[in-house]
């Protein structure tokens, strides 16, 4: 399906304190998970094309950002408003941050660590329902393998839209990711779980504001119930698709040992980290997010 610039609405934002589009689309244009090595290419303006929650109409969104601060959405088609309101939740830019720096400032480190990265707010999936997909498809395979994967199926099988002037490849609505066919590199199994989690987002099990709603650990129980979606996979959905700010993920080795490497501590007592972390709150997924957006970078 090819679906044409269409532009249908325009959103303009005060983000509520910092904010900085340019530091999403850097992390955009690492994050492997996201096929998104072109984020950056432009400053100050990002595209973005996804199935809008619920409907599952694609849709297309540009972002700028301009020197006020105000970030401006433009969306295309016909749930063009609601793509705005999910392109908000996908850059975090549904949540008061004014209070972000003071709620962690009994932590020196975590409060040298929000100083350092001032602007930066997490940056989700399109949506919880192309979370739990990406966390079927990269189970027990290397990341950049599950990222050619995902690429492959949002090129056969979700639209392609041209978004302001640029070609973008959506990934696939439940009912067009039903039609995924064993070729692309996936198991049956994998498949078949799939084929699940198609029928879950369509009847609203996989809802952003339902889960979000929700106290994190009965989230968590909820998300754990569907095929292939174990503990670690059960976090990444609610932290990174659904967007949930308080939640410390206890099965994220990786962010462990950022934080064992920070606060010289044993990796393996993670006890001891969510101890540490409850200095966060009401942040600590986004306190979390920052220690692996801030892995790569120098020390």
């Amino acid at each position: 399906m090819i679906t044409r610039w269409r532009p249908g609405a325009t959103v303009s934002i005060t983000p509520r304190g910092p904010f900085d589009l340019r530091a999403s689309m850097r992390f955009l244009e690492d994050f492997v998970p996201a096929g998104r090595p072109d984020a950056a290419g432009e400053p100050g303006t990002l595209r973005l094309a996804f199935p809008v929650d619920g409907c599952w109409r694609p849709a297309g969104v540009v972002a700028r950002q301009h020197a006020d601060g105000v970030v401006e959405l433009e969306a295309e088609g016909e749930s063009a408003a609601e793509a705005c309101r999910q392109a908000e939740r996908i850059l975090s830019l549904d949540f008061d941050a004014t209070a972000f720096a003071e709620a962690v400032r009994r932590d020196a480190v975590a409060a040298r660590l929000v100083a350092a990265s001032a602007g930066v707010r997490p940056v989700l999936f399109h949506s919880p329902y192309e979370a739990a997909c990406w966390a079927i498809i990269g189970q027990r395979i290397r990341m950049v393998q599950a990222a050619g994967i995902k690429r492959r199926i949002a090129d056969r099988h979700g639209a392609r839209l041209t978004v302001d002037g640029h070609a973008l490849s959506s990934f696939p609505a439940p009912g067009a990711l039903r039609l995924l066919e064993r070729p692309l590199g996936l198991p049956e199994t994998k498949i078949k779980q799939l084929r699940v989690l198609t029928g879950a987002a369509e009847q609203g099990q996989l809802d952003a504001a339902r889960l979000r709603a929700l106290p994190a650990e009965v989230a968590l129980a909820r998300l754990r119930k569907l095929p292939g979606i174990g503990p670690f996979s059960a976090e990444l959905i609610l932290i990174r698709g659904v967007g949930h700010p308080d939640v410390f993920p206890r099965h994220e080795p990786r962010l462990h040992e950022e934080m064992a490497r920070a606060y010289r501590v044993d990796a393996e007592d993670v006890d001891q980290l969510e101890r540490i972390a409850e200095n966060w709150r009401p942040y600590r997924s986004w306190v979390g997010f920052l220690f692996r957006a801030a892995a790569g970078r120098p020390r």
